[in-house]
């Protein structure tokens, strides 16, 4: 999932990178450590300056470490247009049966916790399921690269999102002092992203909670602590319980300018409607139009909420928010309808 997230944040380049760009130079492809690398010998000067740690222990732990050239070639855009991203084809890889069926068994096993991460955070439980069930498939998928080695390679050769990555280095590096964990032991995604639900070392240390009670926060396995987090992210980001998160809409004549805006809602759906965008919803709402376009077919259009816009902080594609809203979606019409022969809750082992 972390492969379309960091896509998305490079849509900007959307052009092929020059290889040279993505390649590491010529000297860390035969085998020299990181910790050779000037740049990665001024990061640790830093780490050390800002946070206290040990120059030594730092560059022995870079020094084991190669740029990944799977990494580098996951991080790139898509050589593919934009206009050629299908929505019918992104849909299906995330609202499917196994995500279906998966989503209500981990539902049944944590019931009392997303009951809890709902009645505190005002999130709504199958938006935390979906997530989760796209994110990694309900903690199935959570990668197996080394987060260092990630991260690092990343941070310094990928010039156009080095500084992003440079900065998720040093919160992943504190990130593992603070646990007393050894950054060298801890696998996620080609991006760097961490857990059952995919989080950045920085949305860790900012967002994540320990949801179990047991004073440690630990998103590889705990799933309440997963659960709790994953609420609380979307509080933080400005979540209203109980509001809507997207309609079906209608669109007559050529909505580029409306779509210009963004996915932030900015217009109220009755200013939308007076530009040709019609749905069923109060008119004093502020949306934003969507637009899900499938090469060779027409594109559905929905108008997107707050909540909607929400989601898209875990993930900057309208294409994801949609995806873990219409599983939400799913996943509550089943529950609902299972509801009366279902199992007492149980708690989480």
């Amino acid at each position: 999932m972390e492969k379309e997230r960091l896509k998305h944040l490079a849509s900007s380049l959307l052009i092929a990178l020059p290889l040279s760009l993505v390649t590491p130079p010529a000297a860390a492809q035969q085998g020299a450590g990181l910790s050779q690398n000037p740049d990665v010998q001024a990061f640790i000067a830093s780490m050390h300056e800002q946070h206290g740690f040990d120059v030594t222990h730092l560059t022995r732990q870079f020094a084991g470490l190669r740029p990944n050239a799977t990494v580098l070639k996951a991080i790139r855009p898509p050589a593919v247009p934009e206009k050629q991203r299908s929505w019918e084809r992104y849909r299906e890889r995330f609202v499917n049966e196994q995500r279906l069926a998966g989503g209500l068994s981990f539902w049944q096993k944590h019931a009392a916790t997303l009951q809890r991460a709902a009645a505190i955070h005002g999130v709504p439980a199958e938006v935390i399921v979906a997530i989760i069930g796209v994110e990694t498939i309900y903690g199935q998928h959570m990668g197996s690269f080394g987060v260092l080695e990630a991260l690092a390679s990343l941070a310094f050769f990928y010039p156009p999102r080095a500084e992003f990555f440079r900065g998720e280095l040093e919160q992943f590096l504190l990130l593992a002092r603070e646990n007393g964990i050894s950054p060298l032991s801890i696998k996620g995604s080609y991006a760097g992203a961490i857990g059952i639900p995919q989080f950045m070392p920085s949305s860790q240390r900012r967002f994540a909670i320990d949801f179990d009670g047991d004073d440690r926060i630990d998103l590889r396995q705990s799933y309440p602590d997963a659960i709790g987090s994953v609420a609380r992210f979307l509080q933080q980001h400005g979540w209203q319980k109980g509001e809507p998160v997207a309609v079906p809409a209608r669109v007559t004549g050529d909505p580029a300018a409306v779509l210009a805006s963004g996915i932030k809602p900015t217009l109220t759906v009755s200013e939308l409607a007076a530009q040709g965008v019609a749905a069923v919803a109060d008119g004093d709402r502020p949306a934003a139009l969507i637009d899900l376009v499938t090469p060779g077919a027409a594109t559905e259009y929905w108008l997107g909420f707050n909540n909607f816009y929400v989601i898209t902080r875990y993930n900057r594609s309208s294409f994801y928010a949609m995806a873990v809203f219409q599983l939400a979606q799913a996943l509550q019409q089943e529950h609902s309808a299972r509801g009366a022969a279902a199992p007492p809750a149980r708690n989480d082992p």
